[in-house]
């Protein structure tokens, strides 16, 4: 297996952590990599612009994932609009634990 540190590309989060993730040796493709990237982040893979090798490397071919080495740290660039989408934060009545009710209470 191969491990890789991946996360989503975002400057504006304060905490935007890497995931390690594994790659079967056998199957080093950057189609593998796009799929098992974006299963383990959520992410839809018709979402991502791109795959960057940080700090400035854009991988772009199966040759590119190849070379990769163990603990590397990748980004998926998303596209614009998807990134309001994804890191929408929930209004005060979508989070979990708000008491609708417990709002509405008057002193």
């Amino acid at each position: 297996e191969l491990v890789l540190k991946v996360r989503i590309q975002n400057p504006s989060l304060r905490e935007n952590d890497f995931i390690e993730i594994e790659l079967d040796r056998q199957e080093l493709t950057y189609k593998e990599l796009l799929r098992v990237s974006c299963c383990e982040l959520g992410v839809n893979p018709e979402h991502v612009e791109k795959i960057r090798k940080l700090p400035n490397t854009m991988l772009r071919k199966d040759k590119d994932v190849a070379r990769l080495q163990d603990f590397q740290e990748l980004e998926l660039v998303l596209t614009v609009s998807d990134k309001n989408l994804l890191f929408r934060v929930p209004t005060l009545s979508e989070r979990s634990g708000y008491n609708k009710k417990a709002s509405e209470l008057t002193y």
